[in-house]
């Protein structure tokens, strides 16, 4: 067996002393010291290590958070849109099966496009013009107003 050679063993600190004054005059630490430091920066790089994976995972976690938000947003407007295109198909369904009626092609074309059956002979409805109209009135009332008094001066004065 080999032996490890010890340094000789003295207190870290006598009653008295304070730290510095110890190693100022050359007294060594004790092993137990040494042991008990080395203990001390291996817990303290641990934490720091386990601090360091406690903030990525809190990182990770917010992010994929994050993500998951954008993704029901998305998922959310998708929805809203499936609905509104839902909509618009039952609409067409209902078209389809109103315009499969007959009678609804004939009164669309006949209404829409003017057409007209066989035989029938088609009458053209057209729609004075108010305000030609409320001219041609008012021309009038004028031509009229103005031919009354004219007679009259004419009755009056003689031929002027």
């Amino acid at each position: 067996m080999q032996r490890r050679s010890r340094k000789p063993q003295f207190p870290a600190r006598p009653e008295e002393s304070y730290g510095h004054v110890t190693s100022a005059i050359g007294l060594e630490e004790t092993f137990g010291h040494q042991r008990a430091r080395r203990q001390s920066l291996f817990k303290q790089t641990l934490m720091w290590i386990t601090g360091l994976i406690c903030a990525v995972l809190l990182l990770g976690t917010l992010a994929q958070a994050w993500s998951n938000s954008q993704l029901t947003r998305t998922v959310q407007s998708e929805q809203q849109r499936l609905q509104s295109l839902q909509q618009r198909n039952d609409q067409l369904k209902k078209d389809v099966n109103k315009y499969k009626d007959p009678a609804v092609i004939e009164s669309e074309a006949r209404q829409q496009l003017g057409y007209v059956r066989p035989g029938e002979k088609p009458v053209v409805v057209v729609q004075a013009d108010t305000t030609t109209t409320t001219r041609t009135a008012s021309t009038r009332t004028t031509k009229s107003d103005s031919g009354y008094w004219l007679e009259w001066l004419q009755a009056l004065f003689g031929n002027g």
